[in-house]
Order: C-alpha cells, then structure tokens, then sequence
C-alpha cells in the first residue's frame, strides 16, 4: 500500500512537470512537451490513474482510488512549486479551467472518455516497447480538449484561491465527472470486446 502511494505521488508530480511546460506555452508545443509525463509514468513503472484503470479487475477498485490519491497529492505539491514560477502559470491555469467550467461537468464527463481510451491504448502499447501511439495521444487528447483527471488536478490546484472560492461546486462537480468518464475510456476496449487489452 505505501509502495502504491509513494508511487502515485512520483506519478503525479510527474505530471505536474509536463503540466508547468503546458500551462507556460499552450499550444502544440507544450501538448508535445506534455508526453514527459506518460513517458516518465510508463518507464518507471508509476502508478497513474489513467494508466491503471483499464487493468485492474473488479476487487481493485479501493487500490485504484489510492493511486488517485497519490496522484492528487503530487500535482498539489508541484501546484505549490508553480506558485514560486515567475511565468504566469496561475492566469493560463485559470483560463483553462473557466473553458472547462463553461461546457458544464456532463459534456466534461463525457469528454473524458476519450482521454481515457486514449491512455489505455497508449499504455498497452508501451508496455510492448512501443512508445510512438504514446507520444501521438498525448498531444492528441490534450487537441482535442479531452480532460485529463490528473493533469486537470494540477490545473484545478495551481489555478489562484479566489478561483476556487468562486466555483468550488463547481469545480468539484466537473472533477468527478471527468474521474468517471477517464475510468469508462479506460475501460471501453474490454468491455466492448470483451478481453483485456493485449
């Protein structure tokens, strides 16, 4: 259980690191840049929540909640680091996060789903010493506006406190949405085929 969690924590701060070269440029550039996490994540063997949930069997579901713990604990650490950045990380989070807010936490949800098919189909190749659908669905999701949980957490954390005084329900409302649609992505390859990703 530590192991999982001291894991998760390095998976997230990970994370973070893509997400300071995101926030600092958004653009293509920094969606590329944003590969650094999954690249990190898979080589080290991490724990990451969009890189477990298509694995897991149906007993493993407290486990995976630690490895979203974990993940949130190290985006908050590195959210605390951007606050020392004298690039203006804290305005282009906030930014971001208003678009997210806008389109409401079901068309959130939903696109969260394709983020978490994305991550799986990655992974699963990665694991096979294939790292190129990795370093194309990276950029791919964060084009398309797919919300990540982990790197939305990051966002959310380093975004200013009067942003999160203003539209905590909000906020919290958009989170789960998206922690439940990257779990269905994650999953669809299974449960439509019926076996695991191979």
């Amino acid at each position: 259980m530590i192991e999982t969690l001291k894991s998760a924590i390095l998976s997230g701060i990970a994370v973070g690191i893509a997400g300071f070269g995101f926030l600092a440029t958004r653009d293509i550039v920094g969606s590329i840049l944003f590969a650094f996490a999954l690249l990190t994540v898979v080589n080290y063997k991490l724990k990451l929540y969009t890189g477990t949930a298509g694995f897991i069997k149906r007993n493993e579901l407290p486990h995976l909640l630690l490895v979203l713990f974990g993940n949130l604990i190290g985006c908050f650490l590195m959210a605390l680091l951007a606050r020392c950045s004298p690039m203006e990380l804290q305005a282009s989070a906030e930014n971001l996060l208003q678009g997210r807010l806008n389109i409401g936490p079901i068309k959130g949800g939903l696109l969260a789903i394709g983020c978490g098919f994305i991550m799986t189909t990655a992974v699963t190749f990665a694991r096979k010493g294939n790292n190129l659908p990795l370093l194309i669905g990276v950029p791919l999701f964060i084009t398309c506006g797919f919300p990540h949980c982990a790197a939305d957490a990051f966002f959310y954390l380093t975004a200013p406190l009067d942003f999160w005084m203003e539209n905590l329900g909000s906020i919290l409302l958009f989170y789960v949405n998206i922690v439940v649609g990257n779990f269905i992505g994650c999953n669809l390859y299974r449960w439509v085929m019926g076996k695991n990703p191979e």
